[in-house]
């Protein structure tokens, strides 16, 4: 039962995943001559299950822990996953499922497995249809439902297409490229225009954590000896955040930020405790690499105009879920109306539905407004909630 004593929030980073998409999202908006080709749900040997250009992808619906990889999707460890239950795409059931945990508000990334299309007009129709579809769901609360567009990681210029787009339609608020996963990378000279149209339109751009596959890596752990003490140690030395270290560093050092400097950047879901760290590596190799202290080769090398610490304090926000340390943090090495919490509901690292128990134990040692800015202001500034 929610304890309307306690403090509600807003939740910078939540999801709509591919699982919980309605069947006939892309089959119903897609062009007639894409409609076979596209996204659709078939049933398999396995289930029920998304397949598009001829291959079988991910499942879709209702599935549990023990059917899937072993991780408790937050809404089955809450008791509220059920089959035939499309739950977090349900307005009235997330909205329920907010109410429970005591979010006020939640910004909505899309799926962070991404979609490989090949046929470049399929994939400019499906985030088109994906973009379309998340309005009207969000039209049924606005002021709580916050949808983030996706936009093509594999695209520059369709990704500033869709921008423009977007823009036209108005209330748009936030968008997001899975910049880890970006080709060409996000800092290339491809991706130009788009970093000109968000600037001119002032709409925070999201580098949402992507799902990343390292099957050699994942079957090198399953012969270790021990393999709880394997993949316990490679979460603790490449914490999921870091993924984000190459984006951001390109960025900075191709001097996109400097271009550009009214851009606002998102680290989504990268977490706290780690950043300190890589802001405090850029610093000290942009120092040695300016004082002549380090050679980078014959050529001719040109450096930002400012220390990369400086750049996030300008133009870089950073959401994290569970993060105690992280958070003591916050307001010394890391800037306070740069930080925002998000539940990452209905992932399995999500804190819902304990969110305010998560809350409560980040709390202990910060002031009245760190503590207003991180888990309201900051989000609601920023995304003009």
């Amino acid at each position: 039962m929610e304890n309307n004593h306690q403090p509600r929030f807003i939740s910078a980073d939540d999801h709509i995943d591919l699982r919980w998409l309605p069947k006939d999202l892309w089959s119903e908006r897609l062009p007639a001559h894409l409609r076979e080709s596209g996204p659709r749900v078939v049933e398999t040997d396995k289930g029920e299950c998304w397949t598009w250009e001829g291959q079988i992808f991910s499942p879709h619906g209702y599935y549990t822990a023990a059917q899937g990889s072993g991780a408790m999707w937050a809404i089955e460890r809450g008791g509220v996953m059920r089959p035939g239950e499309l739950r977090p795409t349900t307005a009235e059931l997330r909205l329920s499922d907010m109410d429970r945990d005591g979010a006020d508000a939640s910004v909505m990334y899309g799926p962070t497995d991404p979609m490989a299309i090949a046929d470049p007009e399929l994939r400019r129709r499906c985030y088109e249809a994906y973009n379309d579809w998340l309005a009207e769901f969000c039209s049924a609360k606005p002021d709580r439902l916050i949808g983030v567009a996706q936009l093509s990681m594999e695209d520059p210029k369709g990704a500033r297409d869709e921008l423009q787009r977007l823009a036209k339609r108005g209330r748009l608020r936030h968008v997001n490229i899975l910049a880890s996963r970006a080709q060409p990378p996000v800092y290339d000279d491809a991706w130009e225009p788009l970093w000109a149209l968000a600037e001119e339109l002032g709409i925070p751009i999201g580098f949402h954590l992507a799902v990343l596959v390292k099957k050699t890596r994942l079957d090198a752990d399953n012969r270790a000896a021990n393999l709880v003490i394997a993949t316990a140690s490679r979460y603790a030395q490449e914490p999921p955040g870091i993924q984000l270290l190459e984006p951001i560093t390109g960025l900075i050092f191709a001097g996109v930020l400097d271009r550009h400097p009214r851009v606002r950047i998102v680290m989504a879901e990268a977490g706290l405790a780690w950043v300190p760290s890589m802001i405090q590596g850029l610093d000290i190799w942009y120092e040695r690499t300016r004082d002549g202290r380090r050679l980078t080769g014959d050529g001719p090398i040109n450096l930002p105009k400012m220390l990369p610490s400086e750049y996030f304090h300008r133009q870089i926000w950073i959401s994290f879920v569970d993060d105690p340390l992280g958070v003591k943090m916050v307001g010394s090495v890391l800037d306070g109306d740069k930080v925002m919490f998000g539940s990452d509901y209905p992932h399995p690292a999500s804190t819902w539905p304990d969110s305010r128990r998560i809350i409560q134990q980040c709390e202990p040692g910060l002031s009245a407004e760190l503590r207003q800015k991180i888990f309201r202001g900051n989000a609601r500034a920023l995304f003009g909630i």
